[in-house]
């Protein structure tokens, strides 16, 4: 009796909640059917993939609405939807959603899921710091040709011999953001930076496991399930705990005043606003930050690079253009920098076609509504979450000629000049597109550039085909393959 009158109480509750939900879709894009503590995620197989954002987007249209639990996700597919939602009324949707996850990994800190006044004031000294350590310019510009020298000289020691590119690239990336934010690089032998980049791996793996999807319906789960979750928690601690560490050694040198790096640039900031009422300048806050700055500086534009040289053994003719080019317009002797980019017109073309083919961003980290909003005539109450599928814009049939094949003619016109169309939106759009933009443009052209002036890259003997499909995660990563770097 009392086992009926249980299984009849959950019914209850099950159908109550099922109803509410229904009620509280009225008003939003339109989606699947959600469901209690599930929500409408299963539609997609709980994996915001390319495939099944398509099919959600045909079926649905290019506005739609997913439920995670009883929390609203609108999705936003195509350049034209992409664009819109994330610039028109760009404040109001500025926000960061606060998860169980992100919580646990940045409680609210930092520059990536931060929200209100600490969000702006890390961001405004980020940007700022960046500009003053050379973003842009010269003096940032001498730490990546040096980084780009180191792997140039690394290809050249295996001879021609076949080599996995993929861990040099992200040993000289990330010791360009290391010089920035740290002071210093690393060698690639040294342990602790083969710890930082194992941790960093773990915690993007994370990101978009199934794991993830249990831990945010679930948060009392979290402390139960085993390997992954406790990995990744391992891994943020770990990192923190490096961070703290690089914090100490900066205030046992004394450089304040004379800032050498982001670091230095921060405790200089902690002390002119120590005395401010309620300042966001701490350490946990430059913690953070620094953990996010290391995060969005070298995972991107590593894996960026990675798809660069697979496309240019998968396509030698474009290779052979693009070494011409370089051939007739620089020197030997030449140093090469970032302002030859505008001599240079079909090579940034290539660069800029490796970003929209590789597409190695599917969506963005979804945004919340930080006030009640209006988008694209639907009523969007605050905490909304917007999930904007930059891949379906840097593929939209209705803005580029070939979108896909590779074709580096969308970024040139008909006289070969280089243009950059409307819908190339690699580095997101408003309030919270990326500000690493820059300098991940400048690293790119100026690595990818040495390597192609230096070496003919081919595939290793007896491999006629190389796998350009691509590994589903936080950022899309080609499968490992191996490539000779033979000199020209």
């Amino acid at each position: 009796m009392i086992s009926v009158i249980l299984m009849s109480l959950v019914f209850f509750l099950l159908v109550s909640q099922f109803l509410k939900l229904q009620w509280k879709t009225r008003g939003f894009p339109p989606g699947p059917t959600p469901f209690p503590i599930i929500g409408s995620m299963w539609w997609i197989n709980f994996r915001a993939e390319h495939g099944s954002l398509k099919k959600l987007a045909k079926t649905y249209g290019n506005v739609c609405t997913l439920w995670l639990g009883s929390r609203p996700i609108v999705v936003l597919y195509g350049y034209q939807a992409v664009k819109d939602g994330l610039t028109t009324n760009s404040e109001d949707v500025s926000g960061r959603l606060q998860t169980h996850i992100f919580n646990k990994m940045a409680n609210g800190k930092g520059i990536l899921v931060s929200n209100g006044l600490i969000w702006k004031h890390q961001r405004r000294f980020g940007i700022g710091s960046l500009r003053k350590l050379g973003m842009g310019n010269k003096g940032m510009e001498r730490g990546i040709q040096t980084e780009a020298s180191y792997l140039v000289e690394f290809f050249k020691d295996k001879h021609g011999r076949a080599v996995d590119p993929s861990f040099p690239i992200v040993h000289a990336v990330s010791n360009v953001i290391c010089a920035v934010v740290f002071g210093h690089r690393f060698s690639r032998e040294d342990e602790t930076f083969c710890q930082l980049m194992e941790a960093y791996s773990c915690i993007v793996a994370f990101g978009n496991s199934y794991i993830y999807y249990v831990c945010e319906l679930f948060p009392w789960a979290t402390g139960l399930l085993p390997g992954l979750v406790q990995k990744a928690a391992s891994s943020c601690e770990f990192v923190r705990a490096f961070i703290r560490q690089e914090i100490q050694n900066h205030r046992e040198r004394g450089t304040i005043g004379e800032p050498q790096d982001f670091i230095d640039f921060y405790l200089d900031q902690i002390e002119k606003t120590k005395n401010i009422p309620n300042s966001t300048f701490d350490e946990d806050n430059m913690v953070q930050s620094v953990f996010d700055l290391f995060l969005g500086g070298s995972e991107t534009t590593a894996t960026t690079l990675c798809w660069a040289l697979l496309y240019m053994v998968v396509y030698p003719d474009i290779q052979e253009k693009v070494q011409k080019e370089l051939d007739a317009v620089l020197s030997p002797s030449h140093v090469l920098c970032y302002e030859d980019r505008k001599r240079l017109p079909y090579t940034y073309a290539v660069i800029h076609e490796i970003m929209r083919f590789g597409s190695i961003v599917l969506i963005t980290i979804p945004r919340e509504a930080v006030k009640d909003t209006n988008l694209f005539g639907y009523h969007l109450p605050k905490g909304t979450m917007i999930m904007a599928n930059i891949d379906s814009a840097l593929f939209d049939p209705e803005y580029w000629e070939t979108p896909h094949q590779f074709n580096p003619g969308h970024f040139l016109d008909k006289d070969g000049n280089f243009v950059i169309p409307e819908a190339f939106l690699a580095f997101s759009a408003g309030h919270r597109m990326c500000l690493g933009e820059v300098l991940a443009k400048m690293e790119f052209f100026i690595i990818f550039c040495n390597l192609l002036q230096t070496f003919k890259l081919t595939a290793p003997e007896g491999v006629k085909k190389l796998n350009t499909d691509m590994i589903f995660g936080s950022t899309m990563k080609p499968h490992p393959y191996k490539l000779c770097a033979v000199l020209r």
